[in-house]
């Protein structure tokens, strides 16, 4: 794997983002198509069944998340710096806690399922359903978690085409026997858990190919290095950093959702309708702050004060015109998503009446989503995270503050202070990322 010393350009930057957004643009197909084959059954329960169990899979599996953006920052950087032995033997790191994690989850799976539907009680007819879906998708844990290391990998080596063909592969192979499996052999619930079980191991499998870079010496079994404690303590503290600021970042869209719901169901069918555009914006926001992470790492590990100032800046530009672009599709189409999304006149003019938040949120979070990827790159984590528990400290009395004053409306403008003070935190500490980087 040769280290690249090309000029940061526009060109690079496009290079590495488009095949992310595309590659995202994909996820919720998959879920629509799940939901879809489901309800071809005639009956509640199994739609029920499988929404809930992905789920409890989805909030188990997002404890090891870190380990996708720990790996770009660290892989970039030891790239950067023409470590190839290392980025070969960080990338067999993360499958190695990916196994463990996995296989910890399948032993744990009876407790696991327990606590989760402890904690989120249903009907004893989609409880059972919805636990033969677990028992087979548990089996894939090792794949789902190991595919974050691999992902992480090959956006670090700007293999970003590769990801995008990887998730193609996933999530069209899933399709293909979700459709197979229950609409032709009859095979219901336990045919959607089987059809992604198959599509996560095939999935890593194609995975481990596209990184066969990695593979291509002894690094990736040079133990000594592998399980080195002075790297390994470096990737800890790198993850764990991440993990608490994801955690916290996610209680505080969890709790927009629970204040949201004492205005009663049409306005917290209206905020769920309305999340759905902050989620386009993740998802296009992604891949430019994922550019920014493999580019900035580059540059750090390289020592290249001015390459870390090019790619931060010019990855910032495309986020911003992909912001501005979104805000004026939000403001021309919103109203036409909304009622594509909800059925209800209810639901659909509150909706309206809220839009203005999802028009402007682009713009507003732009540069907390950049800033993101510039830290992962710089593996500068421990900001990010004590950023994040200021944000959050903030967006707390927002939330108390403005809810009491404007409702709904003061909910929304919470959201927006936290990710004005992401953004603030952040940007008040990258001149001194960029002092300690060489000239």
């Amino acid at each position: 794997m040769a280290l690249q010393q090309d000029e940061i350009t526009h060109a690079r930057v496009l290079k590495i983002a488009l095949p992310i957004v595309l590659s995202n643009a994909t996820v919720p197909i998959l879920g629509a198509v799940d939901t879809g084959v489901v309800g071809q059954l005639g009956q509640a329960a199994p739609i029920g069944a499988v929404g809930i169990g992905a789920v409890i899979l989805a909030t188990i599996y997002f404890i090891f998340g870190f380990l996708r953006m720990g790996t770009t920052g660290l892989v970039a950087q030891a790239r950067g710096a023409g470590d190839e032995a290392e980025t070969g033997a960080l990338l067999m790191r993360g499958i190695l806690l990916a196994a463990a994690g996995g296989l910890t989850f399948i032993l744990a799976q009876g407790l696991l399922f327990w606590g989760a539907f402890a904690l989120a009680p249903t009907s004893g007819e989609v409880e059972g359903l919805a636990r033969d879906y677990l028992q087979i998708r548990i089996w894939g844990a090792p794949a789902t978690i190991a595919l974050y290391a691999v992902t992480g990998w090959l956006i670090a080596v700007e293999k970003t085409r590769a990801v995008f063909v990887l998730q193609i592969w996933m999530n069209g192979l899933n399709i293909g026997l979700d459709l197979w499996f229950v609409l032709g052999l009859d095979w219901g619930i336990e045919g959607v858990a089987i059809a992604t079980l198959i599509a996560e191991w095939s999935g890593l499998a194609l995975g481990l190919w596209l990184c066969r870079a990695a593979f291509a010496g002894n690094q990736w079994c040079d133990w000594p290095r592998v399980f080195d404690p002075a790297r390994i303590r470096r990737m800890a503290q790198v993850n764990g950093d991440i993990m608490v600021r994801s955690v916290l970042l996610t209680g505080s869209f969890t709790t927009f959702l629970f204040v949201g719901a004492k205005f009663g169901d049409v306005t917290l069918a209206a905020n769920q309708v309305l999340l759905q555009f902050v989620e386009i914006t993740a998802f296009a926001l992604d891949g430019f702050a994922f550019s920014a992470e493999a580019l900035v790492g580059s540059a750090v590990g390289a020592g290249n004060r001015r390459n870390l100032r090019r790619a931060a800046w010019i990855s910032s530009q495309w986020g911003i015109v992909s912001a501005v672009v979104l805000s004026a599709g939000f403001a021309l189409g919103g109203p036409f998503l909304i009622d594509l999304m909800a059925t209800a006149p209810e639901v659909r003019q509150e909706g309206r009446s809220y839009l203005i938040w999802a028009v402007v949120l682009p713009l507003i979070s732009v540069a907390s989503y950049m800033y993101d990827g510039i830290y992962i790159g710089a593996t500068w984590t421990r900001d990010m995270r004590w950023a994040m528990m200021q944000s959050v400290a903030i967006y707390v009395v927002a939330l108390v503050v403005l809810v009491a004053l404007l409702g709904n409306h003061g909910l929304w403008a919470a959201l927006l202070v936290l990710n004005i003070a992401r953004a603030v935190t952040l940007g008040l500490r990258y001149p001194r990322l960029e002092a300690v980087v060489a000239a």
